[in-house]
């Protein structure tokens, strides 16, 4: 029996990871649902941003769909985002961002990227304090964790496929945190002779991203990097709206749109569900090992692309089909496949 425990978060959330859920169970409909609350709102009425119970379900589930939280800029007592705790609590080292080519207006053709983040270390770690007149923050590279993502990165390259593998850093400015990172990645790398491996400086990678995101295969980077190029990724696969992302472990999954609470739209029901939806079928094919299942899923939003049935993200409210027609679009074509 499998298990799902699912935290809508914030905003859209309510909106998006409901419409994923119901896809999810067009091809799982066995599959056991557990819907915990966390996030900002929760905080607020609670003092708590996620409860301790909450976590242990989401530990024995194994498998999590979240939607994103509010966070403030600001410091606020007692309050750490859900997410973020959940990540380090379950232990996902690697955060998984691929980039495809999807039938809409505002993607590239030929984009088939995946950045492989990790999860646990760098400036992400929130090792921040104040001094006189600022405040710092610590960057910890270390060499299990450096080499426990490039493990991560080179194996899924070769599961899937890919040929090349970019390890992105700032050695030259940061020789002792980013310079660790490149050496252990490169000296991983010579047990997987099948692979192509290269490196590039992060401002040099930020430009091809920009000029020319073709030219990447696999990109294995460090946390706060990873964060930054796979958004600008984004852009070329159609936006946020279709970036999904799963956060990796040895025994557990957590799944997540990369996308905002977007509080401009939330409750208003057109908000793009796709990447909550391609996001529970990474937790498929990268998790629960079932890549025929996640593929069905990824076809029938294809399907639904390409007859340009698209939400308001896309084409304006007036010809736009609300979150809710969008998701009952991809459900049909699931339900004629079976």
């Amino acid at each position: 029996m499998r298990e799902l425990c699912v935290i809508e978060g914030d905003g859209i959330g309510h909106e998006v990871v409901p419409a994923a859920v119901a896809v999810l169970k067009v091809v799982m409909p066995d599959l056991v649902i557990h819907n915990v609350p966390a996030g900002w709102d929760y905080f607020q009425k609670t003092g708590r941003s996620i409860d301790p119970g909450s976590v242990d379900l989401a530990r024995h589930c194994g498998a999590v769909l979240a939607g994103a939280a509010n966070s403030p800029s600001y410091p606020v007592e007692g309050y750490h985002s859900p997410i973020v705790r959940l990540r380090r609590e379950l232990g996902t080292h690697a955060n998984l961002r691929p980039t495809t080519y999807l039938p809409v207006p505002t993607a590239r053709a030929g984009i088939d990227l995946l950045v492989v983040r990790e999860n646990t270390e760098d400036v992400y770690a929130g090792v921040e304090s104040r001094v006189e007149g600022g405040a710092v923050v610590e960057k910890r590279i270390t060499v299990s964790a450096s080499s426990r993502i490039a493990h991560t990165a080179y194996m899924l390259a070769l599961q899937n496929g890919r040929q090349r593998v970019t390890i992105v850093h700032k050695g030259n400015v940061l020789p002792e945190t980013d310079g660790l990172f490149r050496k252990v990645c490169l000296e991983v790398a010579q047990q997987y002779g099948a692979l192509e491996v290269d490196d590039l400086l992060v401002d040099t990678a930020a430009y091809w991203m920009v000029k020319e995101p073709t030219r990447f295969d696999v990109i294995l980077t460090l946390n706060q990097y990873g964060d930054i190029l796979s958004d600008m990724a984004a852009a070329w696969g159609g936006g946020l709206g279709f970036a999904p992302a799963l956060n990796l472990g040895d025994a557990v999954a957590l799944a997540e749109p990369v996308h905002g609470t977007a509080p401009d739209i939330a409750g208003k029901g057109i908000a793009n569900p796709t990447a909550a939806i391609l996001s529970v079928a990474m937790l498929l094919r990268y998790h629960w090992k079932l890549p025929e299942l996640a593929l069905r899923i990824e076809s029938a939003v294809n399907a639904v692309l390409e007859a340009r049935l698209y939400t308001a993200d896309l084409v304006g409210p007036r010809s736009a089909l609300s979150t809710l027609a969008y998701t009952e679009q991809i459900i049909q074509r699931l339900q004629a496949t079976t």
